[in-house]
């Protein structure tokens, strides 16, 4: 998953963020961090190192597959720590790269939605392999002057009705979309869960999205590539993210999102441990700064994503008002009942059998889609 280059356009100068409860002083100690663009800021990195004595070095990577072969081959002597989506920390899991974790260390886990505490993308057996993060939803992004009337479905996307305007995501795990919109709309394949495909569903999504093909304008890689599609009348609708639509409406331009009918994937991104980390102290003491409130809402407001802390809301709202509706941050159960969290696809359909396309066979498929 190629998003965040764009992270670094700030929507809010933030001010320093102060000590938080629970995170005490110590001498040394180095954390390497892999991370997403935009999630080891000065705004909350300098007041933790101050704070607890760690310092952090941080390496930035492009995607999930980036994040995922850089952990496998310098986790533990090179790096301690990743911020992992959804779409690579279960490859971390099964491939041994990262380590459980206590949530009972992190003072403000008790303040995560239920939602984020024991997600099926970082709590596998029972067992917490990481912290949850921040969030976004895969919106339904288009054109209100273009579109009409308003789109209530996926369907729209699939539609010869805006041929050569349509675009969505580079990116394989884009297959769950189709996935998604074929279990709600096609019961007959009887998929269950997007990410677990047999081999008759999988090849059923191909199929629809080899359909999709000549109707697409571009596959975005970049938030900024679908926001320049917008602005200059390139794409009049295509899948999305919260900070494309905020960007847009900031400029002017005639656009609006939604969460269509049939419901959407979405990101969770998880701070996970290395398994051969020598920096576990200093590891936990970040787990414990980054899930604080204000530093949830500080990293929500600047990147354009949603915290998993419920106390971040009120203080998003002194940071940036209205922030915390904008970003659904106090949205009801409901709202995350639509979302279909990244998950990497495994062969183990999750029902005993082991008959599911993993994540390899997702990234060839994809390959050749593309041609």
């Amino acid at each position: 998953m190629t998003k965040r280059t764009w992270a670094l356009l700030a929507m809010l100068a933030l001010g320093l963020v102060f000590p938080a409860a629970g995170v005490s002083k110590q001498q040394g100690g180095v954390l390497h961090m892999i991370a997403w663009e935009g999630y080891l800021q000065p705004q909350w990195v300098a007041p933790f190192t101050k704070a607890t004595g760690c310092q952090i070095k941080s390496k930035y990577a492009g995607s999930s597959d980036e994040m995922v072969t850089l952990m496998r081959t310098g986790g533990g002597g090179q790096y301690d720590m990743v911020s992992a989506s959804g779409d690579a920390s279960l490859r971390l899991i099964y491939g041994h790269d990262v380590q459980t974790v206590d949530p009972s260390k992190i003072p403000d886990f008790k303040n995560f939605g239920k939602a984020f505490q024991s997600p099926p993308n970082n709590t596998v057996g029972g067992k917490h392999y990481g912290i949850s993060l921040q969030w976004g939803p895969n919106t339904l992004l288009y054109n209100t002057q273009k579109v009409k009337p308003a789109p209530t479905s996926w369907s729209s996307i699939y539609s010869a009705k805006y041929k050569g305007k349509i675009t969505v995501p580079d990116n394989p795990i884009q297959i769950a979309d189709a996935a998604l919109y074929l279990m709600k709309t096609q019961p007959s394949l009887k998929i269950t869960d997007p990410y677990e495909l047999n081999v008759a569903q999988f090849n059923a999504t191909i199929h629809l999205l080899t359909q999709q093909k000549p109707l697409i304008k571009k596959y975005w890689a970049l938030a900024s590539d679908e926001i320049d599609l917008f602005k200059n009348g390139d794409a009049v609708i295509g899948a999305s993210w919260p900070y494309q639509t905020n960007t847009l409406q900031a400029a002017k331009a005639p656009v609006k999102d939604l969460i269509p009918k049939e419901g959407a994937t979405g990101w969770l991104d998880t701070w996970m441990v290395s398994a051969k980390t020598k920096q576990l102290d200093c590891a936990y003491k970040w787990l414990a700064w980054i899930s604080t409130p204000k530093v949830q809402a500080e990293q929500a407001i600047y990147f354009g994503e949603t915290p998993v802390n419920s106390k971040a809301c009120a203080i998003m709202d002194t940071l940036a008002k209205g922030s915390c509706e904008q970003y659904h941050a106090n949205a009801p159960l409901k709202y995350f009942k639509q979302i279909y969290f990244w998950k990497t696809p495994i062969a183990d359909c999750g029902n005993g059998q082991k008959n599911c396309m993993d994540y390899t066979k997702w990234q060839q498929a994809w390959t050749q889609l593309k041609g």
